[in-house]
């Protein structure tokens, strides 16, 4: 349990960034056909792109869930090639991706913090926006981290800064 004088201490801390909102949830299967039925065919989503990348392992549906500043990306991914690496599909909810209003400031910041990135810095996303990846696990280098979780920073367009914050 999180002592609620850690909690005060981190809230108090003068951030150079904010986090938005979520910008997406990402789901892995292994039958990428199954997620497209499941949450466009049953659920009623609509697609908004495709991205495979042979580097990352994944080919990837990218769903609308939502419209305008409150949409949110649900990413369906298969990998490539099964058995490697990165496993897209495992575990089965991939990362969550959060809308940040400063990147750069908050990858600088979180770093200072002592967060543990993915290798890789910031990137142009599948969306075309970029991004960066907090490691589900810290290092003694490294201590903070996603607690079991692969959290995706996305730097928020213009007008998304503006509709959230």
């Amino acid at each position: 349990m999180v002592s609620r004088a850690r909690v005060t201490h981190c809230a108090a801390m003068e951030r150079p960034f904010r986090i938005l909102g979520l910008q997406q949830i990402a789901i892995g299967g292994l039958d990428r056909d199954a997620l497209v039925q499941l949450w466009g065919g049953l659920f009623g989503l609509n697609e908004a792109g495709q991205h495979r990348s042979e580097k990352e392992n994944v080919d990837e549906v990218i769903m609308d869930l939502g419209k305008g500043p409150a949409r949110v990306e649900v990413d369906l991914m298969a990998p490539i090639d099964p058995e490697g690496r990165p496993k897209v599909h495992v575990p089965p909810l991939n990362h969550v991706g959060l809308w940040v209003d400063d990147l750069r400031a908050a990858v600088t910041w979180l770093e200072e913090q002592g967060v543990r990135f993915t290798p890789g810095g910031i990137r142009p996303g599948a969306a075309g926006h970029d991004v960066c990846f907090i490691h589900p696990k810290g290092s003694e280098e490294y201590p903070h981290s996603g607690c079991g979780v692969l959290i995706e920073l996305v730097q928020a367009p213009p007008d998304i800064v503006k509709a959230l914050a």
